[in-house]
């Protein structure tokens, strides 16, 4: 009765939780990111102390390290984007070709005449166009005030973090002390091993994509490399958007059947790569979920804070399973989180990870 009412309480606690975080979303997004991108820092930023920096200063240059790389992987992107934009008038053109090859597919299809379609897109256009200006311009200064916002804590995270590691081992007794300086420290780890490993990961892939676009032909083939490669931050979803848009623009630029097998191809073995060698390479093990509970976890995030919810869902997940492991009241529910591990003879893919592990 007692594990019941137990389970009952936890279970009103996990969905007073979900609540909180959706209706605080627009205070707590810029928040835990900002944690997460202080946690992989961290190291950083006491290796410069130890060289004789100033806290302050070890975590101004450890934000401006931030910045230079996110404004370094922007202005690539948008150097690409603006060699896009100067053959815009071709690649409109072999659009417009596209979209009346599809008019006709319709009218021969379904019997949709060409009339009946233009009055259907202007009455979509209408209806989805009304302050569309005014709602680019208050998404654009919304994301412009959150990455200033998101630059302060990240600043402020990491120079007040001894003070913010005394007051939560002050939360609890003094004999529970030394195991939640541990549980700390571990979570730290799994923050600082994943983002680092998904960033060295990413640059990885811009490569690995670049080579495999430009030998099949695809125009701009740098530009949707990186496109691919940023798109990875959203775990499943990502990778497989990045190459649907790539694909598309092959189709606009008039690509045939062998340059979209040969994107598909580029896209098969850039994720066997991806996930048999570089993961466990450079990512490894460091949050070891359950892929039910991956995918569970990816989808309740995109619910409650969208495509940051995405983002930040597995590192905040192998925290939860950190605290859990180390709570007893709590451990079969990291037991649960937590990847199987099989017993018996390893499979193929298993040992061709072991192999790339050892190396």
């Amino acid at each position: 009765m007692e594990n019941l009412q137990r389970s009952v309480y936890l279970l009103l606690f996990f969905f007073l939780a979900i609540g909180s975080l959706f209706y605080a979303r627009e205070f707590l997004i810029p928040l835990a990111l900002s944690a997460m991108l202080a946690m992989l820092f961290v190291r950083l930023s006491n290796y410069l102390e130890d060289k004789g920096l100033g806290r302050g200063w070890s975590a101004l240059i450890c934000v401006l390290l931030l910045v230079i790389f996110v404004a370094g992987a922007f202005t690539l992107l948008s150097y690409q984007i603006s060699n896009l934009a100067d053959n815009m008038g071709g690649i409109k053109k072999r659009l417009v070709d596209m979209l009346e090859h599809v008019k006709l597919w319709i009218y021969q299809t379904f019997g949709v005449s060409y009339q009946k379609q233009e009055q259907i897109f202007k009455e979509q256009s209408k209806a989805n166009g009304g302050g569309s200006i005014g709602t680019f311009a208050g998404s654009f200064m919304g994301i412009l005030v959150n990455s200033i916002l998101v630059t302060v804590y990240i600043f402020l995270l990491l120079y007040s973090r001894d003070h913010i590691k005394q007051f939560i081992l002050k939360l609890f007794p003094s004999d529970k002390r030394t195991k939640t300086e541990k549980v700390m420290g571990q979570s730290v780890q799994v923050a600082q091993k994943y983002l680092s490993g998904l960033s060295a990961m990413i640059v990885m892939l811009w490569i690995m994509y670049g080579i495999g676009f430009t030998i099949v032909g695809v125009e701009y083939a740098v530009f949707f490399a990186i496109l691919c490669g940023l798109l990875e931050i959203v775990p499943f979803v990502g990778n497989i958007t990045g190459t649907s848009v790539t694909i598309l623009a092959v189709l606009v630029q008039g690509g045939d059947g062998g340059m979209i097998l040969g994107v598909l191809i580029t896209y098969m073995l850039v994720q066997f790569f991806q996930t048999y060698v570089l993961e466990p390479l450079v990512v490894g093990e460091q949050v070891s979920i359950n892929p039910l509970f991956t995918i569970m976890v990816i989808v309740l995030g995109e619910m409650v804070w969208g495509v940051a919810g995405m983002i930040l869902a597995i590192p905040l997940l192998g925290i939860v399973k950190i605290i859990c492991d180390n709570v007893p009241a709590l451990k079969p529910y990291g037991f649960l989180i937590g990847s199987e591990k099989k017993k018996g003879k390893p499979g193929v893919i298993t040992r061709i990870r072991a192999i790339f592990k050892r190396t």
